[in-house]
């Protein structure tokens, strides 16, 4: 794994970054209200995606002075735009990062990170080939829905109701091949025992079928 910092509209983000020997693609994730690259669920998600050969780039979405005033106000955690611009520009620079050249990129988004994704893969459909989303907010991308092309998985917890209405909504206004997966007995964060596993497995599957060029 390789520590870097990316240019991303006019700051630079702290990013992880690993590539599997004879990668199948690699996966940029956008992590949701209020985490980090650290965010325990997603890395062990990267964790999967690497034992399937896929590559995966964990970044920070704000600086460090900014997650100190999300923290204390909220105010850029649901700043959706700002958000989508850094990971587009993410996405624009993994094409010219060596190791990953030629590979597949595809984005992982969870909670309001999702909506940033979604914006995203609607801005550059010639590089995003898949999206998934877990316990996604995909109502907060509102009009991108309408462009998003790539393949799009949204993973949500049979128990997180509300969202489960949301994620039911957006599957219904997204164009490209989409497919809405319930995990049954989970909530928001897949905290129940066995339930974030199946998200990882689920991405896996979607990423491996969507990702190689």
């Amino acid at each position: 794994m390789e520590s870097v910092r990316i240019p991303a509209a006019g700051v630079r983000l702290d990013a992880d970054v690993a590539v599997p020997e004879a990668a199948k693609g690699i996966v940029l994730f956008a992590h949701g209200s209020g985490s980090s690259r650290h965010s325990p669920r997603n890395r062990f998600v990267a964790g999967e995606l690497h034992a399937a050969g896929i590559g995966t780039v964990l970044a920070d979405l704000l600086t460090h002075e900014e997650e100190r005033t999300d923290a204390a106000t909220g105010a850029l955690r649901f700043d959706i735009g700002l958000l989508a611009a850094r990971l587009t520009d993410l996405a624009d620079w993994l094409r010219e990062y060596e190791p990953a050249a030629g590979l597949g990129c595809g984005l992982f988004g969870a909670s309001t990170g999702a909506a940033a994704a979604l914006v995203a893969a609607a801005a550059r459909p010639e590089t995003v080939r898949a999206v998934v989303s877990r316990g996604g907010r995909p109502d907060l991308a509102e009009g991108a829905l309408a462009s998003v092309r790539p393949p799009t998985l949204l993973i949500v917890g049979g128990r997180d109701r509300e969202v489960l209405r949301l994620n039911q909504a957006a599957a219904r206004q997204i164009p490209g091949e989409t497919r809405l997966e319930v995990v049954p007995g989970a909530t928001h964060l897949f905290e129940e025992p066995g339930t974030l596993e199946r998200v990882a497995h689920l991405a896996c599957d979607w990423f491996t079928r969507h990702l190689p060029v």
